[in-house]
């Protein structure tokens, strides 16, 4: 794994977010707070889940403990969500740049949520936080049918490489 690799992955996770934030945003909002049964409740709890945990990671990256998994009523709506997770972008890319190259073979040490010493190479982080978030945009995409709404446009990874490969 390089640290371009890196930087594609990330590029890819945003990618994606933007297309399953494009298509919640075009349910309700009483559809985007429903219960549905899912790993995490709703849409919204779902979609705040990805973005409480991309916060972990990068407050790792930046060598500080995180407290926790934050609340997933911090998001009233999609715009608030688009806003927290816009941000979160901004970080996780400064972050790599601040690691810049030669980090991604470094091993990152850090406490779990439950105190435990872990280890993890950086790409190796990298790559759980864009998996993570393609696991929780596949269960968005389930909901928002169960909802009778348009699902977001593919979210695959050769989808990205071929619309980035055609704008090159």
């Amino acid at each position: 794994m390089t640290y371009d690799d890196l930087r594609l992955l990330i590029d890819y996770n945003y990618w994606a977010r933007d297309r399953v934030l494009d298509a919640v945003a075009t349910i309700t909002p009483e559809q985007f707070m429903r219960p549905m049964g899912n790993s995490f409740s709703s849409v919204r709890d779902t979609v705040a889940h990805i973005c409480a945990a991309e916060r972990i990671w990068i407050t790792r990256l930046k060598g500080e403990r995180p407290q926790g998994l934050q609340k997933p009523d911090r998001l009233p709506d999609v715009d608030a969500a688009r806003k927290e997770w816009a941000e979160l972008e901004g970080e996780m890319r400064e972050q790599l740049a601040r690691l810049g190259p030669e980090a991604v073979e470094r091993t990152i040490e850090y406490q779990d949520l439950r105190g435990n010493d872990q280890s993890d190479t950086l790409w190796q982080m990298l790559q759980h936080v864009v998996n993570h978030g393609t696991y929780h945009r596949g269960q968005i995409t389930t909901m928002l049918r169960q909802l009778d709404a348009a699902p977001p446009k593919s979210m695959d990874l050769i989808a990205f490489y071929r619309e980035r490969d055609r704008k090159s």
